[in-house]
């Protein structure tokens, strides 16, 4: 995949939100300068679309971790408006990467270069590096 030099790479699941920058080259990413922006779940209701009738008795649909993602989102949308994210690349699960979806503003879509459907928010950033090299 190619990581242009200096866009921002966003690796998110249900508890845990990353946001390093690529100081590499394009087909060799150098991830650095991890944060941990800090986020206020407070969208309860963003997965309740996701809720079956199975998730309900088994409570296989966790709506924190829901509300998590779309808080991601909502603050990369925030950061993409005010013209501090030029380019990102997103690395989440299948399930928060969906959820995140729905909350893609405009912009962001705009900025968006590419998203991995893959959990690693407690890979190293070389790893991480290492995947999106490879994909």
């Amino acid at each position: 995949m190619k990581v242009p030099h200096n866009a921002h790479v966003a690796v998110v699941d249900g508890n845990r939100f990353v946001v390093m920058r690529n100081t590499g080259q394009m087909f060799e990413p150098k991830l650095s300068n991890p944060q941990t922006p800090s986020l206020e779940p407070t969208n309860h209701s963003a997965g309740i679309r996701n809720q079956d009738d199975a998730g309900r008795r088994t409570g296989s649909t966790d709506l924190d971790e829901l509300a998590h993602a779309a808080a991601a989102a909502d603050w990369l949308n925030a950061e993409a408006k005010a013209g501090r994210i030029d380019d990102l690349i997103i690395i989440a699960d299948p399930k928060t990467l969906g959820e995140m979806r729905r909350h893609y503003h405009g912009e962001l879509q705009s900025r968006l270069r590419g998203e991995v459907p893959k959990t690693m928010t407690n890979e190293p950033a070389e790893r991480i590096a290492q995947v999106l090299a490879a994909s």
